[in-house]
Formats: structure tokens, C-alpha cells, sequence
């Protein structure tokens, strides 16, 4: 028996503690950087190569707006239908596929695969879960952000349909600013939302589809929705008007409007519109097209 064991035999029945030498460790080492996530080059935004394989999605509908033109309000009456489902924001545009190394960017390219094929696959497939798994036929996918990206989404869905949602432009703005007044300045409001509005317009001269206007959707909810169930086909049906009693996936701010009045679970009448003396000169031209002036 060592010392050392008999010391710490002694030590530990008089006191409960052990004598132990101190090991200095070296700390770890840095972590290695992530591998670069290069694209293919010569890169291809293009249709389906083969329609039957490359998608799962059939017809999907895209509702095409602005930032705060009651894009989540109109999500959630549509959802309430037994036969649509339409989920939370999913911003699936912005899932990209990283290719680190040179064999998987050899091997895609031998497969035939652009980069850009591959995320539309990913794409499609992300969708196509969310809608099966809801177990309804129609999908209808409303993220704002979407309308800078709308020849790239109906490229990779040639059979995509589109709903377009307008409201006043200077309504777009009041409510963009009043929705986080601290982050929002009154500055930024009519330049970050023009741009929504822009692309919107541009698309809406290239694809077609019905427009709906907020204003009419809160002033008379089941002529719009009727309408809108037509052009899905799919019938109409009255518990679309009370959305509140249904789950659509939390309101919750990055994913969809999460304020008090999408909460309320009843549609609420729209704030009178604002007088052509309102409208900032930057939005004239818009209000024009949209025909609110």
C-alpha cells in the first residue's frame, strides 16, 4: 500500500476530500472552417428537365403581395377550407444547397443537374411535405418576399397558378411603419414597401391570375372567397369566414402578421382610406396603376 493511497485513505475519512494533481489540459483546437459552398458553375434557371420525376407538387398556388396587405388574413380564411391548406410563411426560396466539395459538384453535374435544379427539387419537396402531411389537395404558399423572386418560382413550377392581393399603397405604408414603429422609421416605410409593391405590379403584367383587393376582402369576405373558390376549383364553404376557430400554425412575427387584430379570429373593417393629399408622391404612380386615385 502507497503512501499516497494511505494519505488519502486517512485524509478522506476525516474529511471527505482527496488529494489530486492538477492535469493541465490543452485547450481544444479551433474549429475548422466550414468548406466553401461554391455554385456549379455555368448555372441554369430553368424548367423541370423531367416534369414526372422532378416534381411532386401539382399546380401549387402562389398568393403574390406586398408586405402588409393582409396576406396572413386571407391565408388563414383559405386554410379554413377542407380542401387548402395553406401554411405559415415557409421562405423555401431561401433554402439554398451547399456543394463543398469537388466530387458532389462532379457528381451533380454528371447527373445533368444545374445548381439551381437542385434547389428546386429541395424546394419542391419541402412544399410537397407540408401540403401532404396536411392531407388536403391544394397548397397555397403566400410569402411576401416571394414576388422578388416570381420568374425563378414560375419557372420551377410551370403549372404554378397565382392569386394577387393588392391594397392601398399608402395604407401598405402606414401599416408597415405602425406595425414596429422603434424598428420601422417613417423614412424607410414608403422605400422598403414600394419595392414589394413594384415587383408585384411587374408580375402581375407577366403571369396570369385574379387579383383580390384587402379592401374588398374585409368589406365583403364571402363574395371574395366565393370567387376565389371558383378559380381553385373547389367549393365554397362558410366555416372559411370563421377562421379563429382553427388552427393555422400560431401568429408569430418573421413567419406572418402576429398582431392583435389577426388574433381577434374575426375579420376587422379596414381603416378609412387615405385621401389623394395623403399620398406620398413616390407611391402616386402605384396608386395610379392600382387604380386608388
Amino acid at each position: 500500500m502507497s503512501w499516497r493511497y494511505r494519505a488519502n485513505a486517512t485524509l478522506e475519512g476525516l474529511t471527505g476530500y482527496t488529494l489530486t494533481r492538477r492535469v493541465h489540459r490543452r485547450p481544444p483546437p479551433p474549429p475548422k472552417p466550414a468548406p466553401e459552398a461554391r455554385r456549379l458553375p455555368d448555372d441554369v434557371v430553368r424548367p423541370p428537365v423531367d416534369p414526372a420525376f422532378d416534381r411532386l407538387l401539382r399546380r401549387p398556388v402562389f398568393l403574390l403581395s406586398s408586405v402588409r396587405s393582409g396576406s396572413t388574413l386571407l391565408r388563414v380564411m383559405l386554410n379554413s377550407h377542407s380542401r387548402i391548406h395553406s401554411p405559415i410563411e415557409t421562405h423555401f426560396r431561401r433554402t439554398t444547397v451547399g456543394l463543398t466539395t469537388d466530387p458532389v459538384r462532379q457528381a451533380m453535374t454528371h447527373l445533368g443537374h444545374t445548381h439551381s435544379d437542385i434547389e428546386h427539387i429541395v424546394w419542391d419537396r419541402l412544399l410537397h411535405r407540408e401540403l401532404t402531411r396536411s392531407g388536403k389537395p391544394v397548397l397555397v404558399e403566400k410569402t411576401p418576399s416571394n414576388v422578388f423572386a416570381w420568374r425563378r418560382i414560375a419557372t420551377c413550377w410551370p403549372d404554378a397558378r397565382f392569386v394577387f392581393l393588392l391594397r392601398h399603397p399608402a395604407s401598405i405604408v402606414r401599416s408597415w411603419h405602425e406595425a414596429d414603429p422603434e424598428n420601422r422609421p417613417v423614412a424607410e416605410a414608403v422605400p422598403r414597401t414600394l419595392a414589394y409593391m413594384t415587383y408585384l405590379q411587374e408580375a402581375r403584367t407577366h403571369l396570369d391570375g385574379p387579383t383580390v383587393r384587402y379592401e374588398d376582402l374585409v368589406a365583403d369576405p364571402e363574395a371574395v372567397l366565393r370567387g376565389l373558390c371558383d378559380h381553385l376549383g373547389v367549393g365554397w364553404e362558410p366555416a372559411m369566414l370563421d377562421y379563429g376557430r382553427q388552427d393555422h400554425g400560431g401568429f408569430v412575427k418573421g413567419i406572418g402578421d402576429w398582431r392583435d387584430k389577426i388574433r381577434s379570429g374575426t375579420v376587422v373593417e379596414a381603416r378609412p382610406l387615405p385621401s389623394p393629399a395623403e399620398v406620398p408622391a413616390e407611391l402616386r404612380e402605384i396608386c395610379g396603376l392600382w387604380g386608388y386615385l
